[in-house]
């Protein structure tokens, strides 16, 4: 599913990408920048949710710059873009859920308490 994503968003070639956000990123509403294609990134962050099931790691880049989905401008369109970056360059890591026998997961949570810059409410880094 990842490389068929990354072909449709036109997400082919090398990456250098080690991570799905960098560190301290600080997404605002932007009104100032000019918009994004609200249309192109509401598809790009549905198909980084579909991926979420496999790749939970992911999840806290992908509904960060969801947020934005109502607005979008090209600061935003660039992080969405470093995400598929970071998958393209990572597209044998995933979570298998075998189908014939049980498996066991133990997930952490760290969460930030009060340092979104929109809101002040508490993040989660994990699942």
């Amino acid at each position: 599913y990842t490389e068929t994503f990354l072909v449709k968003f036109g997400m082919v070639g090398d990456s250098k990408v080690k991570v799905p956000m960098v560190f301290a990123t600080n997404l605002t509403p932007s009104l100032d920048k000019p918009a994004a294609d609200i249309t192109l990134y509401r598809q790009m962050i549905g198909s980084l949710m579909y991926l979420t099931a496999s790749r939970p790691y992911i999840m806290f880049s992908v509904c960060y710059c969801a947020r934005f989905q109502e607005n979008p401008c090209e600061p935003h369109m660039t992080v969405v873009k470093n995400i598929f970056q970071y998958l393209k360059r990572t597209t044998s890591l995933r979570i298998w859920y075998p189908s014939n026998s049980g498996f066991f997961m133990q997930a952490f949570s760290d969460a930030d308490l009060g340092s979104c810059g929109l809101d002040r409410k508490s993040t989660s880094g994990g699942c």
